[in-house]
């Protein structure tokens, strides 16, 4: 008795579409007549588009599925295709390296944005309009210090950091308060032991009546006279 495993059979072309369809591509293949493939290959695009429904939504899915069509077959398929036959030289190009921005954050707890604004901020010329600006910013730089820091931070070290960054051009009032932030750390197991508490209380608390009413003294068995 044989058995076939994975390690004996061919390779798995398109794996989103199963060993079936490959099976049925080859004897697609294989059949002798053009009208014959041409039946058969669109009842496997069909198929192919039943097994992957979310190429409903790519523009032009239909091309797609024939080009799936050509890849399985390993580009031998003869059939009448509405669509041009994908080229295999095609399959070996790589697309272009797309370019990571290297460029220096002074803070990076504040990200590369705040500095973007900064710069915005520098270049307004209505005074109150940037104020305004200016205001803001801090106090999405608070924000960011709590959301990354984990930590409490005083409004003094905010605006350092914005006179800093700004080239000491933007500066707001000694005075002022930005928006308060406080970073909380929720603990969950903390949470559920108040309320495992709270349930052992109220349960405490029905022992403790149940257990009093039946201390109370029993009239009925005082000794008669």
């Amino acid at each position: 008795m044989s058995f076939d495993y994975n390690t004996t059979r061919s390779q798995l072309i398109l794996s989103e579409y199963g060993r079936n369809v490959q099976n049925m591509v080859k004897y697609i293949c294989e059949l002798p007549t053009i009208e014959e493939r041409n039946k058969y290959a669109q009842a496997v695009i069909d198929l192919m588009g039943f097994l992957q429904p979310h190429l409903r939504d790519v523009a032009d899915f239909k091309h797609k599925l024939w080009d799936h069509l050509h890849i399985i077959s390993g580009y031998q398929i003869d059939v009448d295709s509405p669509y041009p036959k994908p080229l295999i030289e095609n399959a070996y190009i790589k697309p272009a390296h797309i370019g990571y921005p290297q460029q220096r954050i002074t803070y990076k707890h504040y990200g590369k944005t705040v500095e973007t604004l900064i710069e915005k901020a520098m270049r307004e010329e209505n005074p109150e309009q940037k104020k305004a600006m200016v205001q803001g910013i801090a106090n999405f730089m608070k924000m960011a210090y709590v959301t990354w820091n984990k930590d409490n931070v005083s409004d003094e070290t905010i605006l350092k950091d914005l006179h800093d960054l700004s080239g000491g051009l933007l500066r707001l009032e000694e005075n002022v308060n930005l928006a308060k932030v406080e970073f909380r750390q929720q603990n969950p197991r903390q949470n559920n032991n108040n309320n495992n508490r709270g349930r052992n209380n109220n349960n405490n608390n029905g022992k403790n009546r149940q257990n009093n009413n039946n201390r109370r003294p029993n009239n009925n068995n005082k000794p008669k006279y």
